[in-house]
């Protein structure tokens, strides 16, 4: 379970947020420069909130009343780039095992990375690099090395954006499966308002860092 309720001060506003999940998945919508990915790399350790209180599973990884301010590698937050941030000179395989945590994994939820691409299907490519596959392969990648790192929260930044519309089809109905497979949180930011009411369970709407609730389980 995710609360976070925390302050970030911007260039030409101040973003504040106020989420509560349980599970499912969370689609944060709006137009560019609305605070959706701030809000995204605050929850990851990227960026740091001006004030207030990340909570994960009772864990407290940011907070500014007590000083608390967790790393990024300590998290347990997987995280999926708009641009899948793969490495080109790393095969597919070795992409994927770059997320495997050190020691401490999360108990039942130790993944072999065999098993994690037979679940995205992308097994038959774990010798090719990432010049050598689709965009839509690329995604299935960067998931693959998200759920490596044991994550109790799965960040996704607009990761369908660049994709066909088929593709884009396809891998919509994938992460719906992966998260009722995964039982994870999942929280996506998206500028497709479709895509939001088809995958969100909870939509949150920001503009100029004010959010609006605008569908709730």
């Amino acid at each position: 379970m995710l609360k976070a309720h925390f302050k970030k001060k911007l260039p030409s506003f101040e973003l504040e947020a106020d989420i509560t999940l349980k599970s499912g998945i969370l689609a944060l919508v709006g137009p560019s420069g609305a605070g959706k990915t701030t809000i995204l790399q605050c929850i990851a350790g990227l960026q740091t909130p001006s004030w207030g209180e990340i909570n994960i599973n009772d864990k407290i990884i940011f907070s500014s009343e007590h000083r608390a301010d967790i790393p990024i590698r300590k998290r347990r937050i997987g995280y999926v780039f708009q641009d899948y941030a793969l490495f080109p000179h790393m095969s597919v395989e070795k992409n994927v095992m770059y997320g495997k945590p050190q020691k401490g994994s999360i108990p039942n939820k130790v993944l072999a990375v065999s098993n994690v691409l037979e679940m995205l299907k992308i097994a038959h490519l774990r010798n090719r690099y990432p010049n050598q596959i689709s965009g839509g392969e690329k995604q299935r990648v960067a998931l693959a090395r998200a759920l490596m790192t044991e994550p109790e929260l799965l960040l996704l930044d607009e990761p369908l954006s660049a994709l066909d519309q088929d593709t884009r089809s396809t891998l919509q109905q994938e992460l719906l499966k992966l998260q009722t497979q995964w039982q994870i949180p999942f929280i996506l930011v998206t500028h497709d308002a479709r895509e939001a009411e088809m995958l969100g369970s909870q939509i949150i709407k920001l503009d100029k860092g004010k959010q609006e609730e605008i569908k709730k389980l």
